[in-house]
């Protein structure tokens, strides 16, 4: 790994009123590097992603992007640090194509600004190919992609945009299992390209084999992190609902998970 981080996110804490979303939770994010971000409903996980998309800024703490310290006030500022969440709805319109979908309030004309549709298509067919080589059906309404397809569509939209920095949220709920590889080796692409991922589940199978590292939070407050390649699922599960680090657990509180 670089010594220099994506993503530094120091102390950070969020409030709505009286409720402490997130409360004091440091987390860092490495190029090529898969970062899974556990915990049940409620524990903050996606509070905490969103501070860093800019839809929730901070109240207290730090974030540093590639060493340097930035203020992330809008979903704006992030995309401009090259910081793009996909969110498991996908946000795409069902009745468009890929090139519209990706090029979608971007659009590129011609110099007698009509729309160059070939331009799109021919740039959307390169990124997508980059991404997942078997998928040609790219002028197709997306409303009649598969799951993965579409996981590809807005993967595509976000890296083609310069996107080093991507927060994907659940993108392996509600599909299959040939699906579900479709996605988990557009996740390996992206790493392999140095792309930096916050893969936020509550599914740890699936983080399992994704993430590089995990880092579990519990009622807006961090647990730990730890690399996937040094704890168990029974470890991690541990940690998401006993709220104790492994070498906290014993033997006897792990086996009630079973």
């Amino acid at each position: 790994m670089t010594s220099t981080p994506l993503v530094e996110m120091r102390d950070i804490h969020k409030r709505f009123g009286g409720l402490h979303a997130v409360n004091g939770v440091s987390v860092d994010l490495y190029p090529g590097e898969v970062v899974g971000v556990l915990g049940h409903n409620g524990a903050g996980k996606s509070v905490l992603m969103k501070v860093l998309s800019g839809a929730n800024p901070l109240d207290e703490g730090e974030i540093r992007i590639n060493g340097s310290k930035v203020a992330i006030n809008s979903p704006r500022d992030a995309r401009a640090l090259g910081i793009e969440t996909i969110y498991q709805t996908l946000a795409l319109a069902d009745n468009l194509d890929a090139p519209a979908n990706l090029f979608l309030g971007r659009e590129i004309v011609t110099p007698l600004g009509i729309l160059d549709d070939d331009a799109m298509e021919s740039e959307a067919r390169k990124v997508i190919q980059r991404l997942n080589p078997n998928f040609t059906t790219i002028t197709n309404p997306v409303k009649n992609m598969s799951g993965g397809q579409r996981q590809s569509v807005a993967i595509a939209r976000a890296i083609y945009f310069n996107a080093k920095i991507l927060i994907m949220d659940e993108p392996t709920a509600a599909l299959g299992p040939h699906e579900t590889r479709m996605v988990a080796a557009l996740i390996k692409q992206l790493k392999s390209e140095g792309i930096g991922i916050f893969l936020i589940s509550h599914d740890i199978h699936d983080v399992f084999d994704l993430a590089d590292r995990v880092m579990v939070m519990k009622n807006g407050r961090q647990i730990g992190t730890r690399r996937t390649a040094e704890v168990t699922k029974d470890q991690v599960l541990g940690m998401i609902i006993l709220g104790k680090l492994p070498e906290e657990g014993t033997e006897e509180e792990l086996k009630g998970f079973h």
